[in-house]
């Protein structure tokens, strides 16, 4: 089976057939950096990097871009409240933004392009929209008119023109021949930044900068367009609008994750509610976090909960037992072993981390027992495909990323563990068993934990 993706504008799981043969292209709605991020955020974050993960190891050479929204009323409303330029505002929480994704093991985009620094190619798609009909300028702003789109406008979040709400964009819409008319360019206002237009001075509208940046740096069509599932209307919506009515056949697929929820609401910062990366980080680890966010399929919502997420770890944790122990046997593993089928088929259906991770689970299992009976050819292999798997997850606890964490400090714990094994080892050897027993209680509150194997004694932190 190939890979199969559920578009959102059909409403129906398509078989991915790219663009381009052997390559695939993928635009990310990113960070609006009016705050910094919370776990419902960098949902996305993982989701999309399970996908960009997955079409690497499929063969596909992929072009991955994930812009910044660094202007928008959000941010000049903060920047305000605080006293700072807007600026400010931006570029602090687009530090946490890249810190949190880099956190949880996302790779680092192809492209990460700021709204800011693409105002000539959304100038130029306006122009493009005026000139067709589509669009118009009035009162200093520019704007959509959505009543010229009316046969195509809704499709993707399945509506009809004549039932939508007004778009409520604007202060003063009276400059609007439509209430239904979202704004393309806002014009100048006292103490917000402008940039200069041949409509005046003003600042991007929210949908215009995502069509502008996502046709420079993927073409005028390309293949997968993400993002929440709270973006499909009316963002992703009005991007379709304003690209396909200036003549871009823009994305052919259209993907959308759940959100995060706690109880019936979404997890949002105007709520109250959200859990911030750094403070989740410190409940578990960052690859236990990223576990408790790709367990889910991605079109799922996830209703956190403090026990789904120890839960999470405590899963994540046999894996990593698993795959610790093994490597003390098998020090190199086969990256190019194949993956079990089951693994593929699941990630071909849609992305099936669920069932993905069943099957990890299972081949652990059937490593455990391995182990257990000293069949390293056994080992061998489902390490190899354990640590396979999880690569293409995020989730191998042996690569650079999972490996480097507390390492400035993994030296000294070695050496002053391996000085209190000795100890116990010669308490035991002269049948002190008291004293050996005393040494491993006071590792284990240490947070060290100590397992006798025929190989010797072994330890590892606890979670």
């Amino acid at each position: 089976m190939s890979l199969h993706l559920y578009d959102t504008s059909t409403r129906a799981v398509r078989e991915f057939v790219p663009l381009e043969p052997g390559r695939a292209s993928i635009y990310l709605c990113g960070a609006t950096v009016q705050a910094p991020p919370h776990i419902g955020h960098i949902r996305s974050g993982v989701n999309f990097d399970v996908l960009r993960r997955w079409l690497l190891r499929s063969g596909y050479d992929v072009t991955f871009c994930r812009n910044v929204t660094d202007i928008d009323d959000k941010i000049i409303r903060v920047a305000a409240a605080e006293g700072v330029p807007w600026f400010v505002v931006a570029e602090r929480n687009q530090r946490a933004f890249t810190w949190a994704y880099d956190t949880l093991g996302c790779l680092p985009p192809t492209v990460e392009p700021r709204a800011t620094g693409h105002v000539p190619e959304m100038i130029t798609l306006m122009e493009r929209l005026i000139e067709r009909g589509h669009a118009y300028a009035s009162g200093g702003d520019v704007y959509f008119d959505v009543v010229s789109y009316a046969d195509e406008y809704g499709k993707l979040s399945n509506q009809k023109l004549e039932n939508m709400r007004p778009a409520a964009d604007t202060d003063d819409e009276s400059c609007k021949r439509d209430p239904r008319d979202f704004a393309l360019w806002k014009g100048e206002k006292p103490g917000e930044p402008t940039w200069p237009t041949p409509w005046g001075p003003g600042r991007p509208g929210w949908h215009l900068e995502c069509s502008a940046m996502a046709t420079k740096y993927l073409g005028g069509t390309f293949d997968i367009h993400g993002g929440g599932l709270d973006l499909t209307f009316p963002h992703h919506e009005n991007e379709i609008a304003q690209s396909q009515a200036a003549g871009d056949g823009f994305a052919r697929y259209w993907m959308h994750n759940g959100l995060v929820k706690i109880g019936a609401e979404k997890m949002s910062k105007s709520l109250g509610n959200s859990l911030l990366i750094p403070e989740m980080v410190q409940k578990v680890r960052p690859v236990e976090l990223r576990y408790y966010m790709a367990v889910p399929h991605y079109r799922s919502s996830i209703d956190y909960s403090e026990e789904a997420l120890r839960e999470a770890a405590a899963a994540y944790q046999r894996i990593e037992g698993f795959v610790t122990r093994a490597a003390e046997v098998i020090h190199d593993v086969d990256a190019d072993a194949p993956l079990p089928q089951a693994f593929v088929d699941a990630m071909n259906d849609d992305l099936g981390t669920p069932q993905a991770l069943a099957v990890v689970h299972e081949v652990v299992r059937e490593g455990n027992v391995a182990l257990a009976r000293g069949d390293k050819e056994a080992v061998a292999r489902l390490l190899a495909e354990t640590q396979n798997m999880l690569d293409v997850l995020g989730l191998d606890p042996r690569s650079p990323q999972w490996r480097s964490a507390g390492s400035d400090l993994k030296p000294v714990v070695d050496a002053l563990v391996a000085v209190a094994l000795e100890q116990r080892a010669a308490a035991r050897a002269r049948k002190d068993y008291a004293a050996a027993d005393a040494i491993r209680d006071q590792l284990a509150a240490a947070g060290i934990t100590v397992e006798d194997t025929p190989h010797g004694a072994r330890w590892e932190l606890s979670h």
